[in-house]
């Protein structure tokens, strides 16, 4: 994989694509960041059509979410050509409108794999959140019915202010199920530009109590009160793979960087896919961008290990910025406060705690999105 991706980034292809092919959903979760109403979403043949494109372009690895996937009639149409195609196809969806027969389809259609929101063990936080009752045991069966036909299957667990104390619970259901788990404390703004639901955040003190349980991920590491010196490579080094090798399509046909990097870059109604990939003055200023070239980050500690993400940056205001949830997770996973703190505060860098320290591992080589 890594030779793949390295290969991919080399030779300037959208290994791996993101496309919502709808935003409308049966759940209305508090933190979602989407508008669920139909503003004209592309038609079964528009699909179709870019899907080609994606092929021509060379993708290889190809998510199908939403909003809720199972709200298009044309669903398994739609993955039936994906998987003819010969895309690797993982689905990210709440599982309420999967039943025995739908799990059966995606299992001889060869889906990937299938990522599935829980965010607490107990129904009624579980479906507080989701606004739908039910929800829960729905999903919890439509997992069962995945794993029963032999597919895998993800528990992506968002952490909020409203399930700040169920992840171990939701961590056990996944160990009982036999599926993977995985936790991910970001919220991201509405898309568009509704910064309210960042209220969810968990405050700083759990955030560093979560980076720091052994059971959520279990890589312990001796904690190092120095902060490391950026390398040359480092600095050289791009801040993720959003308009390198990712790319996003929305349901209305337009192109960003990535899911949670909201840069319009095209419209594939107006063009063809891989002209904008090739040929977009805000993608190409997106690939301009170097470690070195950010004024904040350049200069922080953390600028080899953050898990930085442009495109909250850009929601706060610059692409090229510090991202302030970023940079407070760095900060809770190590105890060294990074650059753009220390200018903030006016203060000089120093650790603020000691003894093991957990790093918790990306959900996957594909961007999180929070059903």
């Amino acid at each position: 994989m890594q030779e793949m991706s390295q290969r991919a980034l080399d030779l300037g292809v959208p290994m791996s694509v993101h496309f919502d092919i709808t935003y409308r959903c049966n759940e209305r979760c508090v933190h979602c960041y989407l508008d669920h109403d139909d503003h004209g979403e592309m038609t079964t043949g528009e699909i179709k059509r870019v899907l080609d494109e994606l092929a021509d372009a060379g993708t290889f690895f190809l998510t199908l979410s939403g909003g809720e996937v199972l709200m298009r009639r044309d669903f398994f149409e739609l993955l039936e050509y994906a998987r003819h195609l010969m895309f690797n196809v993982r689905i990210k969806t709440n599982a309420v409108m999967i039943g025995e027969v739908e799990a059966q389809r995606m299992v001889k259609l060869g889906v990937d794999q299938v990522q599935v929101s829980i965010y607490s063990h107990r129904p009624q936080v579980h479906d507080a959140i989701t606004k739908l009752p039910g929800s829960l045991r729905r999903s919890m069966e439509a997992i069962r019915f995945l794993t029963q036909q032999g597919l895998r299957v993800t528990i992506a667990n968002v952490l909020m202010t409203a399930n700040l104390r169920d992840h171990a619970g939701v961590q056990a259901l996944a160990r009982a199920l036999g599926v993977q788990y995985t936790l991910d404390p970001t919220i991201t703004p509405k898309m568009d530009g509704d910064t309210s639901i960042l209220n969810l955040r968990i405050p700083g003190s759990e955030l560093n109590g979560v980076f720091h349980n052994e059971n959520l991920v279990g890589n312990v590491e001796e904690f190092c009160a120095a902060p490391p010196v950026p390398d040359e490579d480092v600095m050289e080094g791009y801040p993720c793979s959003a308009g390198h090798t990712l790319a996003y399509i929305s349901p209305y046909g337009d192109v960003f960087p990535c899911v949670q990097f909201p840069l319009p870059s095209g419209n594939v109604r107006r063009q063809k896919f891989l002209d904008i990939w090739n040929h977009s003055s805000e993608l190409n200023d997106v690939r301009s961008i170097r470690a070195k070239d950010l004024p904040v980050c350049s200069t922080c500690s953390h600028v080899g290990t953050c898990t930085r993400c442009p495109g909250l940056a850009y929601m706060e205001g610059n692409m090229r910025g510090p991202s302030t949830a970023d940079c407070e997770k760095s900060f809770h996973r190590t105890g060294i406060r990074s650059a753009n703190m220390l200018r903030r505060e006016g203060q000089e860098d120093r650790p603020i705690s000691s003894g093991p320290l957990i790093h918790i591992q990306p959900m996957t080589a594909q961007p999180v999105v929070q059903q």
